[in-house]
């Protein structure tokens, strides 16, 4: 299925791009857009096939491995960018994902192979039943990731309709703003999706109970930090990563302040995501699929209003912001439909001690950052690189320390390595 699509798209990406998905008004600007979407169709290969080997790998409660691998694409793309940014431009990132789309398979088929599995093609699928009930469930998920994968097309052509520069700071921001998603979401999601199918298969009701608390806070207390790091560090961190050669202090700030508005939804979207893994486990596919749909709505709605406004490129990532909070909040409330209680006291337990540790955290960042000056602002070197890991890592360690005096159960659960057992 997917090779000739690739291939179709690729063909066809002239129109495709021309009439569909840029609204460039510079022909050359046009051009550009048509070539790089040669090169990055080809992902959706790369991704299909590690999202199959990550599946397979769950099934069998290889858990690590899988948790792992989205990390590489993001490491992939950001340090495509920053190594051969100054020689082929934009097309490093072009580079990048398609390598980060490469290494993610290439880091899982030793596992693959070593639980028995290989790459022989078999053609006999179409007589057998397993393959068919799993079309039958695949269709639904289908149509929910195609609301997303829409939604996600809209803000690019919407980007590429405002000044130049606005849709290369949207996907520069994007690609940051996923790294600590790949961590720490995909990580709790592949390790609980399974639990919450035997849970949910066993009638398990309080199992499930226990799955979901734990889930979203474990999200809390890595995703709240990463959007505080993120929030005041974000020029700091587009800069040593990509202040050089064409890339000027301009668009650094740009996509730093890009990054911002995508950020504080961080914990929203990781909530979300994680909860669509639990009415799958569920079976029921109703739920996410009218939640894709309100946050596609609500996205597009205040996109078309918000990039008319002084926010301009800022106001798409707002309206995503905001479109998955209230998804968020929806399924939040189907969720507690589903399970009469959530074990609402812990939750918020969690969440003021994550608030507490934040405060001296952000205390640490704002006062080195008086200290040292506006560092940043010279772009890519080796000091600003260690200006940059000074106050990032020393705001973590202020942050782990004071979750392990307030007792915070998930950090004691890592340093015990009872996640992976679990």
């Amino acid at each position: 299925v997917l090779i000739p699509l690739c291939a179709l798209c690729v063909i066809f990406a002239r129109p495709l791009m021309k009439y569909v998905l840029v609204d460039f008004s510079d022909p050359r600007l046009t051009q550009m857009s048509i070539q790089l979407f040669r090169w990055f169709i080809n992902y959706l290969l790369l991704i299909s096939i590690s999202a199959v080997l990550m599946g397979v790998l769950n099934s069998h409660y290889s858990f690590f491995i899988p948790a792992v691998t989205p990390i590489l694409f993001s490491l992939a793309v950001i340090g495509s960018v920053l190594f051969f940014y100054p020689s082929i431009g934009i097309y490093s990132m072009a580079l990048g994902v398609l390598a980060g789309g490469l290494l993610q398979i290439l880091f899982q088929v030793p596992s693959y192979i070593k639980h028995g599995f290989d790459f022989r093609l078999d053609f006999s699928f179409r007589k057998n039943e397993d393959f068919k009930r799993i079309i039958r469930l695949w269709l639904p998920v289908v149509a929910t990731a195609s609301i997303f994968a829409i939604n996600e097309q809209l803000a690019v052509r919407f980007a590429t309709g405002l000044e130049e520069g606005s849709s290369s700071s949207l996907q520069y921001a994007l690609v940051f703003f996923q790294l600590p998603f790949g961590i720490f979401s995909t990580s709790i999601i592949t390790v609980l999706f399974p639990r919450m199918s035997r849970q949910a298969a066993a009638e398990d009701v309080q199992g499930l109970r226990e799955s979901v608390q734990y889930g979203l806070r474990f999200l809390i207390i890595f995703l709240i930090p990463s959007t505080v790091i993120f929030c005041l560090l974000s020029r700091e961190i587009i800069s040593v990563t990509m202040h050089r050669g064409n890339f000027t202090l301009e668009d650094t700030l740009k996509t730093a302040r890009v990054l911002v508005y995508y950020s504080i939804g961080l914990l929203s979207i990781g909530v979300f995501t994680f909860l669509q893994r639990f009415f799958y486990a569920n079976n029921n596919f109703k739920v996410p699929f009218i939640a894709a749909f309100i946050v596609c709505v609500i996205d597009v709605s205040l996109s078309l209003w918000l990039k008319e406004t002084f926010l301009r490129v800022l106001g798409l990532a707002l309206a995503n912001t905001v479109s998955f909070t209230l998804g968020s909040a929806f399924m939040l409330i189907m969720t507690r439909h589903r399970l009469k209680r959530m074990h609402g006291r812990r939750i918020g337990l969690t969440t003021l001690k994550v608030t507490a540790a934040m405060v001296p955290a952000a205390g640490f960042i704002l006062v080195f950052l008086k200290i040292t000056g506006a560092w940043w602002m010279s772009g890519s070197a080796m000091k600003n690189f260690l200006y940059l890991c000074v106050s990032g890592f020393g705001s973590v360690i202020i942050i782990f320390i004071i979750y392990y005096v307030l007792k915070v159960e998930m950090i004691y659960d890592i340093l015990n390595k009872r996640l992976k057992k679990q």
